[in-house]
């Protein structure tokens, strides 16, 4: 990582990521083109069910963040002692992770979807796939943490396999388990419905997980945990959260927002819970176009990191603008996308009429406002890698709660009152100029107090 040619580093780097971020998103669709098979109402509970699995998955990667920048920093650094340690103590915070939200699934799962809708139907859904997800977590955080102890000396390429194979899974076993033998293509399934899509998806996760431990083992020699003797390190837990902790924020914020929007939309729409599916909709098609950053990011990281503990300036800022380029095409892309086949992209869902009557001029606003988020996205990697996170979690607050949440809200209202209800979507496009801006600032201050004096 400190002498291969950049770009061709950070193609090596990212494009199995990308690949498997790719691969992960797909099998998101699949998942939500499944349950939508079965009724509106069944999409409309994962869609709810989402504020909180996506907080489950977001402390995983956010605690995955710290672990790979501190290991890759490690690594440049040549101390292998605290290489070591630091991965023993990522996977002790996975499994008191995955503890946490086994309770939460157990004791709060039926809550929080009330909290959201009186449809007794979706809140039988969503309570049923959410305690599945919550209770069986163990896979995606042990997935999570061992792909990024693989990612965090390069071998990328492994965790590509781990998240392609536990995706195929999720994808062969949906139809299997969510469907009767006779509304099944395959002639047979288990008709458990929603609770089978959940099923489905933990299970993918389990399989994963046991292939990232056995690479870790067999495949990764930099990187040895072994729990012999272990005994947690306030220190280095200290550390990881100190760079991974706004990466959970960042996504806390996310699923507060969400939570919101999908209570803005059923207060102050026409169309209620079918609005709140649109927007459910959006964020699955949306997650195939930011996937691939997402995955470029996870490859620029410990490049990133390595060469801030190597010294190298140059090849920090060579990755950070190669990678603001590469995400900004991946943006313009979705943008494109979104603008000329928002039929098309809702037709994956089974979208009703009303469902396409909200959600065509949805995606087109809200695609539009891609083209401006690429370049955030990439500059976020940039404050990970060199232990800012911190300001990561500024845009995020400012863009999400500070920002779009208040707009939506008051475009809601404003267009409730005159009739035009795809208002509220516009607060997308204000949004992200606001995180452009501030992006901006953020790194300019980075440059000036931390890169250039390297």
């Amino acid at each position: 990582m400190g002498v291969m040619p950049v770009n061709k580093l950070i193609l090596n780097m990212s494009l199995p990521m990308m690949i498997s971020m790719l691969v992960q998103a797909l099998y998101n669709i699949v998942d939500s083109v499944f349950v939508g098979m079965l009724s509106e109402e069944a999409l409309t509970a994962v869609s709810l069910s989402f504020p909180a699995q996506n907080l489950m998955i977001g402390v995983a990667t956010g605690t995955g963040v710290g672990i790979n920048a501190l290991v890759s920093r490690s690594l440049g650094e040549k101390n292998f002692d605290k290489v070591h340690k630091l991965a023993q103590n990522g996977v002790f915070l996975a499994f008191m992770s995955f503890v946490a939200f086994f309770i939460f699934g157990i004791f709060g799962a039926e809550a929080f979807m009330r909290s959201q809708t009186s449809v007794e139907e979706i809140v039988q859904y969503g309570t049923s796939y959410l305690r599945v997800c919550c209770c069986a977590s163990f896979g995606i955080y042990f997935e999570i943490t061992f792909e990024r102890l693989l990612q965090s000396t390069g071998r990328t390429m492994f965790t590509m396999c781990t998240q392609g194979v536990g995706a195929i899974v999720n994808i062969i076993l949906d139809p299997i388990f969510i469907f009767g033998p006779e509304n099944s293509f395959l002639g047979f399934g288990l008709n458990m419905g929603v609770t089978g899509a959940a099923v489905a998806t933990v299970a993918g996760q389990i399989v994963a997980a046991v292939i990232a431990i056995i690479l870790n083992a067999k495949k990764n020699p930099e990187v040895k945990v072994d729990f012999r003797k272990f005994r947690p390190d306030g220190k280095l837990i200290g550390q990881i959260y100190q760079i991974g902790v706004p990466s959970i924020i960042m996504v806390a914020i996310g699923s507060v927002m969400t939570y919101c929007m999908n209570k803005i939309l059923i207060l102050y729409t026409p169309g209620k819970e079918t609005a709140a599916t649109v927007f459910g909709a959006f964020f699955k098609l949306n997650s195939f176009i930011c996937m691939p950053i997402f995955g470029l990011n996870n490859g620029v990281i410990p490049i990133i990191a390595y060469n801030y503990g190597a010294r190298k300036k140059d090849r920090m800022l060579k990755t950070i603008k190669l990678s603001a380029l590469y995400a900004e095409f991946f943006s313009v892309l979705g943008a494109v996308i979104f603008l000329t086949i928002p039929d098309k992209l809702l037709g994956f869902f089974s979208a009703s009429p009303a469902m396409l009557e909200i959600g065509i001029p949805a995606l087109r606003i809200i695609g539009s406002s891609f083209v401006l988020a690429g370049i955030c996205i990439a500059l976020g990697a940039a404050f990970q890698a060199l232990g800012k996170s911190v300001f990561s979690m500024i845009v995020s607050l400012i863009r999400q709660l500070l920002v779009l949440t208040p707009v939506a809200f008051f475009l809601a209202r404003y267009g409730m009152q005159i009739g035009n209800p795809d208002l509220v979507w516009f607060a997308y496009p204000v949004a992200e100029l606001t995180s452009l801006a501030v992006s901006i600032i953020c790194f300019i201050y980075l440059h000036k107090k931390v890169i250039s004096k390297v």
